[in-house]
């Protein structure tokens, strides 16, 4: 367990990394706080939430964390999450994966409100670069449905992004919920506006790759349909020629004595000739219909 202790003028900040339960039962008793608690903050997969217990405000959050090639389908193998107890004199953090960004936080703040949403501006900004990444993935989908007709798409890339998408979704959908009802300052009321706006566009980002999922999955499901109908096409068109033909050769290929045409001189060129009629035949009403 890593434990990082930083005292402000009016508050004090202490870091918590992957801490085992014990620890951080030892570590938190002094400040009476609740212990279902502290078991939300160590289980993996738990979801945004806020909740008001004691003297403390108790929040959970997820930044994303998986890499940008990596194929997830669940909420902890997409992101990491951080738990805040807060008041006045303290802001307590506690999150198992190790970000980055809480190495580089200023040190000038006034109060543990402003310390603690500095930290979520953080924690929202880690799914820029990945949604925009997943609309890239998008357009590259469609280029290749449309211009390629789909002949190097990868339907396991698809379903993919659609999850990471959808997950992203479900992420923002929560944490805009505890947006909403974390109390603030007056004067922190735009700060807490700006991440409401930016967890709104990236909700609205993350809704419209899962569109663009379901729409290109259609689209190639459209264009894959309609090879298989030319190819059925053309097999009919040969069917349709050959059928005639076919039956004309069985019939004379049969060894009967008593078929009076098995003895005409000419009997060989007269069958092609009306072959070759037939198929011609065929041939045009093919094109009159407009099918060739």
């Amino acid at each position: 367990m890593s434990k990082t202790v930083k005292p402000y003028g009016n508050f004090e900040w202490i870091d918590l990394e992957k801490p085992d339960q014990e620890e951080l039962k030892t570590l938190t008793e002094p400040f009476n706080m609740d212990i279902n608690l502290l078991e939300d903050s160590l289980e993996p997969g738990h979801l945004p939430k806020i909740e008001k217990v004691n003297n403390y405000t108790f929040i959970i959050l997820r930044a994303y964390s998986a890499n940008f090639t990596d194929n997830v389908t669940t909420v902890e193998e997409l992101s990491n999450k951080i738990a805040f107890f807060i008041n006045e004199n303290r802001l307590i953090t506690i999150h198992r994966a190790e970000f980055d960004f809480l190495e580089h936080l200023t040190d000038h703040y006034n109060n543990s409100e402003s310390l603690m949403l500095s930290i979520i501006d953080e924690m929202i900004f880690t799914y820029e670069k990945p949604l925009q990444i997943q609309s890239e993935k998008m357009d590259e989908f469609e280029r290749e449905i449309f211009l390629k007709n789909g002949n190097a798409i990868s339907i396991e890339s698809l379903y993919y992004q659609k999850s990471k998408a959808r997950i992203s979704k479900k992420v923002f959908q929560l944490t805009q919920s505890v947006l909403n009802q974390i109390p603030v300052k007056p004067e922190s009321n735009s700060i807490l506006q700006d991440l409401k706006d930016t967890t709104l566009s990236y909700l609205l980002q993350s809704d419209e790759v899962i569109e663009d999922a379901n729409t290109l999955l259609n689209s190639y499901l459209s264009v894959t349909a309609q090879k298989n109908n030319d190819v059925m096409k053309l097999l009919t068109i040969f069917s349709a020629f050959f059928l005639p033909l076919t039956f004309i050769a069985g019939i004379y290929g049969m060894n009967f004595n008593n078929m009076p045409e098995l003895r005409w001189q000419n009997g060989y060129y007269i069958t092609l000739g009306v072959m070759l009629s037939i198929s011609i035949i065929i041939y045009a009403w093919f094109k009159r219909k407009k099918i060739m």
